[in-house]
Order: C-alpha cells, then sequence, then structure tokens
C-alpha cells in the first residue's frame, strides 16, 4: 500500500505549481529558443535567472534521500515532486534536480571522500557547476555494462585514462566542470562485474575533446546535451577513485535505481500534460462537422490515456516506497517494471497526442514532438527495454525454479482427462 501524501509533499507541490505557472511555462518558448540559436556549446540565460527565484522560493535540492544536503525527502515524496518538474524540460534544471546532476550528486555524497565533497558536491548543490557522466561507448554495446573498453590504468600516484565515449549527458555544456568517468581497470579479471571502476575526472584535464554534441532524434541540447567525448592519455589523482578498484559495476547500481525512478515520475508528469494537449486540441478542431473530441477513436485515445498514466503513476509510486522501505536491492523488480512501461506509455501519449493536433503536432508549437522525442529516447537511456525485460523475466522464472505446485495440468478439459497427464 502507497502512503498518503504528507503535510510537506503537499507544501511543496502547492509552491511548485506555483512556481510553474509564474515562472516554467511562460519561459518555455524562450528556453527552446535560446537553445536552438545559441547553442549546446553555451548556457542559456533564461537559467541563470530562473535558478535564483527556485532558491528564493526554497524549491532547490529537492532530492538526494537519506542525506542532511538536500530537502530530506523519501523516494516515495520527491517522486510526487518529479511528476510536476517533468511537466516541462526546463523545469528540473531550475530547481537543481537535473539528470545526471542528481545522480552524480549522490554517487559523490555516498562514495566520495571529504576532499571529493567540498571541491566538487558543494559547488554542484550550490548550482555554480554542472557534471556530466561518460559510460556509453560507441564501439560496443553499452547496454552490457561489462563490454566497456574505456581504459583506467594505474601510473604512480595518478591514473591515465583512456576512451571514446558517446552520449555522455551534460558533456557540451560550458557550466560543466567535472565528470564521473566509468571504465576498466582490470580487464581480466574472472569476475565481470569486477573489473569496472569510477573515478573523478575534471573536464578540464588536458587530453580531454567534446568532439560534438549528438543529436537525439534531431534536437541538438534539449534537454540533455548529449556529447561525443575523446579522453586521450588523461591523467588524474589515483586519489580520484570513487569506492575502489573494481567497485564501479556496484556503484551503477546504486546510482541507477534511484535515477530511474526520477526519469519514470518525470515522465508521468510529461504524459500528464500530453494528455491536456490531446483533449484541449480536440476540443478546438472541428473535422466533418463537428469537434474531435466528439469523434469515438478520440475518445477512446483519451480515455486509454487516462488509465494508462495512472497505471505508470501507481507502479513508480509503489517502486519508490519499496525502495524506501526494504532497499533498493529488493526493489529491482519493481524499479525494471516501471523503466520499462514508463516511456513506452508516453511514447503511446505522445503519438496520439500528435494526431489529435494533426500536422501542428509534427513540430514544437505543442510541444508533442520534443515530448515523444524525451520518451522514446528514454526507452535507451539507463538500460534498454530488453536488459530490463531480461532480468524482470530472470527474476520471475527464479521464483518458480525447484517448485512442484500444481498447475494448469490438473485441469480437466472439455473431452475429459488432460491427455499430457498419465492416469
Amino acid at each position: 500500500m502507497i502512503p498518503d501524501k504528507s503535510a510537506r509533499v503537499l507544501d511543496y507541490e502547492a509552491r511548485l505549481n506555483d512556481f510553474m505557472d509564474e515562472h516554467i511555462y511562460p519561459n518555455e518558448q524562450r528556453f527552446f529558443r535560446e537553445a536552438e540559436e545559441l547553442g549546446p556549446f553555451s548556457t542559456y540565460p533564461v537559467m541563470g535567472e530562473l535558478k535564483p527565484k527556485a532558491k528564493a522560493a526554497g524549491l532547490w535540492n529537492l532530492f538526494l534521500p537519506d542525506s542532511d544536503k538536500g530537502a530530506g525527502l523519501s523516494n516515495l515524496e520527491y517522486g510526487h515532486l518529479c511528476e510536476i518538474m517533468g511537466r516541462s524540460f526546463l523545469a528540473p534544471e531550475v530547481f537543481n534536480c537535473n539528470a545526471p546532476d542528481t545522480g552524480n550528486m549522490e554517487v559523490i555524497e555516498r562514495f566520495g571522500t571529504e576532499a571529493d565533497k567540498e571541491r566538487w558536491l558543494k559547488p554542484l548543490l550550490a548550482g555554480e557547476i554542472r557534471s556530466c557522466f561518460a559510460m556509453t561507448e560507441p564501439a560496443v554495446a553499452s547496454s552490457d555494462a561489462t563490454n566497456i573498453q574505456g581504459e583506467i590504468t594505474r601510473d604512480g600516484d595518478e591514473y591515465v585514462i583512456n576512451a571514446h565515449k558517446w552520449y555522455t549527458t551534460g558533456a557540451s555544456n560550458p557550466a560543466t566542470k567535472i565528470c564521473i568517468f566509468m571504465g576498466k581497470t582490470d580487464p581480466n579479471n574472472p569476475d565481470r562485474h569486477k573489473q569496472q571502476s569510477m573515478i573523478l575526472v575534471p573536464m578540464d584535464s588536458p587530453g580531454i575533446t567534446v568532439l560534438r554534441s549528438l543529436p537525439v532524434f534531431g534536437y541538438y541540447g534539449v534537454p540533455d546535451r548529449a556529447s561525443e567525448v575523446k579522453f586521450e592519455n588523461v591523467r588524474v589523482p589515483a586519489a580520484n577513485m570513487l569506492l575502489g578498484e573494481g567497485r564501479g559495476f556496484e556503484i551503477a547500481q546504486a546510482r541507477l535505481g534511484p535515477g530511474r525512478i526520477h526519469h519514470c515520475m518525470r515522465t508521468v508528469g510529461m504524459a500528464e500534460r500530453l494528455l491536456e494537449t490531446m483533449i484541449d486540441r480536440s476540443l478546438q478542431r472541428v473535422a466533418f462537422g463537428k469537434p474531435v473530441s466528439d469523434q469515438g477513436v478520440t475518445r477512446e485515445r483519451i480515455a486509454n490515456s487516462r488509465i494508462m498514466i495512472d497505471q505508470c503513476r501507481l507502479l513508480t509510486l509503489h517502486a519508490a516506497h519499496k525502495m524506501d522501505t526494504v532497499g533498493n536491492k529488493e526493489a529491482r523488480a519493481e524499479i525494471a517494471m516501471i523503466k520499462i512501461a514508463a516511456p513506452i506509455m508516453a511514447c503511446q501519449i505522445a503519438d496520439w497526442a500528435i494526431q489529435a493536433c494533426g500536422g501542428g503536432g509534427t513540430g514544437n508549437d505543442f510541444g508533442t514532438a520534443v515530448a515523444y522525442a524525451g520518451a522514446r529516447a528514454l526507452r535507451l537511456a539507463d538500460g534498454p527495454d530488453e536488459v530490463h525485460r531480461d532480468q524482470l523475466a530472470r527474476m520471475e522464472i527464479k521464483k518458480r525454479k525447484g517448485l512442484n505446485h500444481p498447475g494448469w495440468e490438473r485441469m480437466v478439459t472439455s473431452r475429459g482427462r488432460n491427455p499430457l497427464i498419465s492416469e
């Protein structure tokens, strides 16, 4: 059972909604215009104007459970707020709740040294700098983290890093000063999950080249600034290693669980807004003598959208509650389920919203095209659907292995006994 919203959450929700109405929605067009005109290698003035307002409103660093550096909210409580922020691509960064910063801050808080926290976590929490996360590589299927070829080689008191990474979120942003890099320190270790490590790499280190910004379904820099990055003989102090050599996979699992909750609840918020757009446009548009909203197919899509959104919201909140009560490891199945379900749901509702908007839905007058692109990309981010389905299926199969419970083979068919069962 999912607990009711606390008084603290209700208060945050009210203030967030007011801020969204006053500052976020009116600035969305400006945000997209600045992103288009200035490009992914620039900072956007609108962000510099809105972030101080969010701080002043007490709507800053709402994440980071089990820490005194955030708002002190649980995963469940924060999930409700993610839904509101997810209604706009502009919003999460304004509140300093944007990927990959939230995940990176959580990693540094959990696994970094006090020196790491002072140098990197403190300015990240203050919104003075941003960060990126370098894991995915173009030459291998990075959905299997053991495939990663990036090299982290010990040389005295330093590590030397060589790698070709891409879809490194945030790398093209001039405000990005620190990278959490995942590569291999022990490629010959017989335990494939102990070959990888994570290390902190300052972005001004010699040998780092941001080759280009990558388009995500044609969108550059909105919202994630995916980038292709080369690391060539990059040297960093040995003290920058997080948790120790061979612990990268362990850190990744700890990092990605909460991140998936955030992504999925933001996706629910985006889907809610898409449904509103679908309804509003279908009420406005008249085809064949009546509003599009009066067409049976439109009503069916609206009804199905409501069902799908509420299903995903409940599943995501259930996963968050389980993470809070029994831990991320015990909530693996629920986390996998929401990561599969939420982006697929949002893709479908975005598609229906585009149909309701007609030709205008293929552009960004109604925000439908970029929403579809974001939802579709999320089916790959933090692990593709196929990986999560495989993991989920393995867990379900494991539950049944070794059991001898009677099943359908005991049923009597219309023609008598099941022929597969011997008398």
